[in-house]
């Protein structure tokens, strides 16, 4: 009876199947292959499976960012900290009063004034240059007289106290005033007022009037002197003239009358021409560091040649290192369980040093193994405490308890019949002996050791 394919109670007939020995057919609507690749296996495309997938040591995104914060804020505070030190360093008072810089707070307008009227200016940066230039036609001007050294003043002193010339300390403090001028003494107060009036007979003082010479107030002990520019009653320009010539030494407790941006205000520019231009030649001495003579002898310390701004940049330096150090460090925790990569069975583990013991031919020791790692099995087994197992006296008498009547352990199928051995003095030989001579000794040894132990463990 012939079935309806698709219809209740039909069973559809399905293709046999191809034999085993036949490949099956290929689909009527799939062309033939080139020529130039028939008989050439199809590349089987790569599973999705067989596709590196992310394991659990895998850094996320999340783990980069933790370790990585610190380091990006520790370079975000040092910018920042870069960015505001240069803001706070950009108003610095570079070429302070250099006459060869024109900065506002340099000297370079009072130089040409002073060309002007026929008087030189040169600048010298050491002592030696300055103690050579003083003369009587020269007035030697010390722009900043507290950064010498005693050695330094000592030297400049003596030069100019005979010289004849003029000799003008801007804003010294006392430490210099003990040694370039004696006989003023500096007060502890400054004055608060920078415009100040004359306030005495000098002839130059009176011809340029009110002057901004306000800052360090002094005190002279010399009658000859002259004071002028009073701040509470105490004169903040001095004049000391020296004994037996026509030199002097000035003293002014501010420098504004040579800055090129207050030399236009008050009578500082008639003031500051009449300090510098009573002689021919005016000698600028700014003193530096790299004054041969800065310390005594004109000798200085590995200290003395480090400039002060590697001295601070290897203290940030330091404590950089130090943070990033702590930062780094492994903090210790709890112990955590590793799982060993590769599985070595005790078996694996006992043949591999077996033959490292064969290799290096050290039966000694290989018997020494094995006759500790027995006497350690076999003392819980006689009640011995495990700290006496290797002691003689306290196994062998406990064992030989243990032993069958004749006091001899079972022997192995191939051990000889009259072999002696008997209690305590065999089981010293055995447990305590010394070692085999051969390799097959050796075999023995472990052979009696193993009968010795299933004895005991069944006695």
């Amino acid at each position: 009876m012939t079935q309806t394919p698709g219809t209740p109670g039909t069973t559809d007939p399905q293709p046999p199947e191809p034999p085993a020995h036949q490949a099956p057919a290929a689909p009527a609507h799939e062309p033939p292959a080139p020529k130039a690749a028939q008989g050439k296996p199809r590349p089987t495309p790569v599973e999705d499976s067989h596709r590196p997938t992310p394991t659990s040591v895998s850094p996320t995104v999340r783990q980069v960012w933790a370790r990585a914060r610190g380091l990006l804020l520790g370079a975000v505070v040092l910018l920042v900290a870069a960015v505001v030190l240069a803001a706070l360093r950009s108003d610095a008072q570079h070429g302070r009063l250099d006459p060869r810089s024109a900065d506002p707070f340099g000297s370079r307008a009072v130089a040409e004034l002073l060309a002007d009227n026929g008087v030189s200016t040169r600048v010298v940066t050491t002592t030696a240059a300055a103690r050579a230039a003083t003369g009587p036609n020269t007035t030697l001007l010390v722009a900043s007289p507290d950064l010498l050294t005693g050695h330094q003043q000592n030297l400049l002193h003596a030069a100019t106290a005979g010289s004849g010339g003029r000799t003008v300390l801007v804003a010294p403090g006392q430490p210099s005033l003990d040694t370039l001028a004696p006989e003023v003494t500096a007060d502890p107060a400054p004055s608060l007022d920078s415009t100040l009036a004359p306030g005495c007979d000098w002839p130059a003082a009176r011809r340029a009037g009110a002057a901004d010479t306000g800052g360090i107030r002094y005190n002279t002990s010399s009658a000859d002197a002259n004071t002028c520019y009073f701040s509470d009653g105490l004169p903040s320009l001095v004049r000391v003239p020296a004994g037996g010539n026509a030199g002097d030494t000035i003293v002014i407790g501010a420098p504004d009358i040579l800055l090129n941006d207050r030399l236009d205000q008050q009578g500082n520019a008639s003031l500051a021409l009449q300090l510098l231009g009573s002689r021919p030649h005016l000698v600028w001495y700014l003193p530096t560091l790299t004054d041969q003579e800065a310390t005594d002898g004109g000798h200085r310390s590995f200290y003395d040649l480090i400039p002060p701004g590697w001295l601070w940049g290897a203290l940030q330096l330091t404590i950089a290192v130090a943070l990033a150090a702590a930062w780094r460090a492994r903090r210790l925790g709890p112990l955590v369980p590793e799982r060993l990569p590769v599985v070595i069975h005790a078996s694996e583990a006992a043949e591999g040093r077996a033959r490292l013991y064969r290799k290096a031919d050290a039966r000694d020791r290989a018997a020494a193994a094995l006759r500790a790692a027995t006497r350690t099995r076999l003392a819980p087994l006689l009640g011995t405490p495990p700290a006496q197992a290797h002691t003689p006296e306290v196994l062998l008498p406990a064992l030989a308890a243990r032993s069958p009547a004749n006091g001899t352990p079972s022997e192995p199928p191939h051990r000889p019949a009259d072999h002696p051995y008997g209690r305590e003095r065999q089981l010293h030989a055995l447990l305590f002996g010394p070692p085999p001579h051969d390799d097959a000794a050796l075999i023995a040894l472990a052979d009696h050791l193993d009968a010795l132990e299933r004895e005991v463990r069944h006695s």
